[in-house]
């Protein structure tokens, strides 16, 4: 397992970082995610960190806040040195009903990161997320909450999720020009069937000095291969077909992918996750498992190394169309190489 710094930060975290999108289930959407149990997860947990893993991400809407939960009680179970794991949440989806029960404002923020820590058993956040952008609240309301968290000692790290390059510009330049505690990191989707955040969210994290945290790296199972062509094997996707993507594309790439697989003696998912793993503006891959046998399965990618060939391949299959202004940067570069 390898460590890498968290953005522009003296904070190492690991290559691959757990997620516990899958503990307990709760309603909606999460039954088909994910149903362990205690016994189940905290399994999980002790394996990555036997594995090396020193970082673990939850939210709390996950499950109506029983992830927070569970991981924090393995935490607690196994007797892990608190100085030695990085615990990441995130703040920002409704926990309560009323005008105030979600979104990015001061009070929401505060009370929120308040619960966050009863619900995971901590006296701190390692690295507190905004978990989506809101709209209503100006950024720098939402800045000043997180930069007094940060002086309180409630959260020691700033990171946000799903947002768009201008917004992280946006809000990093508040937090920079006012003395406030900086961000450090993004959580976004990206994988060989998806790799729309290079057009503009990769070169805006490069030029800030943010980490890029990569969330559901296999596209929702897809990019495991047991949805591909005709096998309709049960999973994840049957009961949540999320994230959107062209499958039609994804099935080439699986394709491209089998041979390389079978060259290394590997799964395909492992070729998915090495893949991510050898682009430099990636920080650590965020992988979630139901089963012990998926757990460790991606923990083996880390010990993928491709041939140029392998990467060629896998970069002319998963390419983005050029669009607008992209194609013309593109061009105009190339006058100044």
């Amino acid at each position: 397992m390898r460590y890498r710094p968290l953005g522009r930060s003296g904070l190492k975290v690991s290559e691959l970082c757990l997620g516990t999108m899958t503990f307990d289930g709760g309603n909606g959407m999460w039954k088909a995610i994910g149903q362990l149990g205690q016994d189940e997860a905290t399994a999980l947990v002790k394996a990555a960190l036997d594995a090396g893993i020193n970082f673990f991400d939850t939210a709390n809407v996950y499950s109506e806040g029983a992830s927070e939960q569970m991981l924090g009680h393995a935490l607690k179970e196994l007797g892990v040195n608190r100085a030695e794991v990085v615990v990441a949440t995130k703040a920002f989806g409704r926990m309560h009903p009323g005008p105030n029960g979600q979104g990015a404002s001061r009070g929401h923020l505060i009370d929120a990161c308040k619960d966050s820590l009863k619900r995971l058993g901590l006296d701190h956040i390692d690295l507190y997320q905004m978990h989506g952008f809101d709209p209503v609240t100006p950024l720098e309301e939402t800045m000043e909450a997180l930069d007094w968290l940060v002086k309180a000692g409630m959260i020691r790290y700033v990171g946000v999720s799903n947002w768009a390059a201008w917004q992280l510009a946006k809000a990093q330049g508040i937090a920079v020009h006012r003395g406030m505690s900086p961000i450090r990191s993004i959580q976004s989707y990206y994988t060989l069937a998806g790799r729309d955040l290079e057009r503009e969210v990769i070169p805006a994290i490069q030029s800030e000095g943010v980490g890029l945290m990569v969330w559901s790296p296999l596209a929702g199972g897809y990019l495991s291969g047991k949805y591909t062509g005709a096998n309709e094997a049960d999973g994840r996707r049957a009961g949540f077909d999320f994230p959107p993507l062209d499958k039609d594309k994804a099935d080439r790439i699986v394709e491209a992918m089998r041979p390389i697989a079978a060259a290394h003696g590997i799964s395909v998912a492992q070729v998915a996750l090495a893949w991510l793993l050898a682009q430099p503006a990636v920080t650590s891959v965020i992988i979630g498992a139901k089963r012990m046998e998926q757990l460790t399965d991606n923990i083996a990618a880390t010990n993928v190394t491709f041939t140029p060939e392998d990467m060629a391949t896998l970069d002319a299959v998963s390419a983005l169309t050029p669009e607008y202004p992209g194609w013309m940067m593109e061009m105009q570069r190339g006058r100044f190489d």
